[in-house]
């Protein structure tokens, strides 16, 4: 799909987290062109505009009135939104099919003496009061 793009234009992830970067780090909640002029690429209003309405629906941005438009403010924080992704990522190569045991492993297998300490922590405390077995 990205080989369709123009000259110049951007995957739509790549704004989705410039968007989010500036949202990220304002103070208040912004509107359509303050995100437009906090952004250093010439984008149109519509394309910051689908951008943000698309992070809204997705559950990553609030959104309040501000006059006749929006204002815009992530969810969560930086460092939630982070911690999210990360896991989203791993769910998503967990789920594609592949050998689950083996990535599981590799994972484990390259852990820090203390994160894998916080692992089995983690662990122990997710587990079900019949000793984790269903």
């Amino acid at each position: 799909m990205d080989e369709q793009r123009g000259p110049g234009r951007r995957a739509s992830g790549s704004l989705e987290r410039a968007v989010l970067d500036v949202l990220a780090s304002a103070p208040v909640p912004l509107t359509v062109p303050e995100v437009r002029d906090a952004l250093s690429a010439d984008l149109a209003y519509t394309t910051v505009q689908t951008a943000l309405v698309r992070l809204h629906a997705k559950g990553v941005l609030a959104r309040e009135r501000s006059g006749r438009s929006f204002a815009y403010r992530p969810v969560e924080t930086p460092e939630t939104m982070q911690v999210g992704a990360a896991a989203r990522r791993m769910r998503k190569i967990l789920d594609s099919g592949g050998d689950r045991r083996g990535v599981l492993a590799r994972f484990v297998a390259d852990l820090s003496p203390q994160d894998e300490a916080l692992l089995a922590d983690l662990l122990a405390a997710t587990e079900p009061e019949g000793g984790g077995q269903p």
